[in-house]
């Protein structure tokens, strides 16, 4: 490593056992610093990897490692916002975390139940399964969860004004279709 080469006197530089020496030495600060910074990155559950499942462990959460690093923070992040007395707010912070889009919480107090309606993306959320499990976990006991999505209607795909011919070159599904913007 050059930089430590610079803090010896001139007379070493020239000898080839004091040069390969200092790289080496310049190698080995290197990756020191980089495993130091690695484990930094396991502090903050936003930026953890190898580190998940000490917080997934902290937290009571399963350790599943065939998931993907995005999906257990996802999960983890949840948990945490979860944490503390259980208001409509942090239904809603945690069913968007999961969801990645906006989220409507409407409680019906007198049938002890809330809504969590999907307002932001159309279509069912890809993990909806997880989120369930995590709105479960942090919900009081006595209240029922029911969840609502949004699709596109009709009369939003006749807004576009398509004719027949511009509709099938668009070459969609029925699925891509239900939640086209």
């Amino acid at each position: 490593m050059a930089e430590l080469l610079e803090l010896l006197p001139a007379n070493y530089k020239n000898s080839q056992e004091v040069v390969e020496l200092q790289a080496a030495l310049g190698n080995q600060i290197a990756a020191a610093e980089a495993a130091k910074a690695d484990v930094f990155k396991q502090l903050d559950a936003n930026t953890a990897t190898w580190g998940l499942s000490y917080w997934e462990q902290a937290y009571g959460l399963k350790t599943d490692v065939s998931k993907s690093y995005d999906y257990r923070r996802t999960r983890l992040l949840s948990k945490i916002r979860g944490q503390g007395s259980t208001t409509s707010a942090m239904i809603k912070n945690a069913a968007e975390s999961f969801s990645n889009g906006e989220v409507e919480i409407a409680e019906d107090n007198a049938k002890y139940q809330f809504t969590v309606k999907f307002v932001g993306a159309k279509g069912i959320p890809p993990n909806l399964d997880d989120l369930k499990d995590a709105i479960e976990e942090i919900k009081p006991a006595h209240l029922k969860a029911i969840y609502e999505f949004t699709y596109l209607v009709w009369y939003e795909l006749d807004a576009k004004n398509w004719t027949w011919a511009q509709f099938d070159a668009q070459g969609l599904t029925w699925n891509e279709l239900e939640v086209l913007s």
